[in-house]
Order: structure tokens, then C-alpha cells, then sequence
């Protein structure tokens, strides 16, 4: 005999209701310009962390090739991705400039 279970709605208790209003309060929001100035001041970084590992792989102090090599590859693709960023930001500027008023 299979017996019928009555389905009831799971009532959210007081401390699982959030407030939306609040958590964006609690959360500084960044603009896109603190964005891009985050994003080049870490591929800043990288470039060089990249050339400071450089050096002292000239200079014998490094044991492991491998980190060279990856710090390299990081700061290469931070490099790749602010030119792609800036080549459409040109991009979009161009766009806007061919536009008619």
C-alpha cells in the first residue's frame, strides 16, 4: 500500500531572509574605471615579479626553472589581455566617433 505524503511549503525561517538593500550597502561596488586601474596595477605586478624571477635566474638563485617559466607566462597573458581590453575600448571609441547626430 503506498501512502499519500502531504506536501508542504518550507516556510524560511527570520535568519535566512536577507534584505538585498543591505548586502549591496555591506559591498562597496566598483566603478569600471577602479576596475581597469585594479587590472593594470596587477599586471604591473606581474611584469615585475616576471623580471625580478628573470634576474635571479641569471644570477643562480633560483632552483626551480618551472617558476621562471610560469611567472613569465602570467605576466604574458595579463599583458595579452589589458591589450585586447584597450583594443576594444579603441574599438568602441572609433564605433561611437563614426556614429551620426
Amino acid at each position: 500500500m503506498i501512502e499519500k505524503l502531504a506536501m508542504m511549503p518550507v516556510q524560511p525561517t527570520a535568519d535566512q531572509i536577507t534584505d538585498p538593500v543591505q548586502e549591496t550597502a555591506q559591498t562597496p561596488v566598483k566603478t569600471f574605471g577602479e576596475f581597469l586601474t585594479d587590472s593594470l596595477e596587477e599586471t604591473n605586478r606581474l611584469q615585475h615579479e616576471s623580471g625580478r624571477m628573470k634576474a635571479l635566474l641569471a644570477a643562480g638563485q633560483v632552483n626551480d626553472v618551472a617558476e621562471v617559466v610560469i611567472a613569465g607566462q602570467k605576466a604574458q597573458i595579463a599583458l595579452n589581455l589589458t591589450v585586447q581590453v584597450r583594443n576594444k575600448a579603441i574599438e568602441a571609441y572609433q564605433e561611437l566617433m563614426r556614429m551620426q547626430v
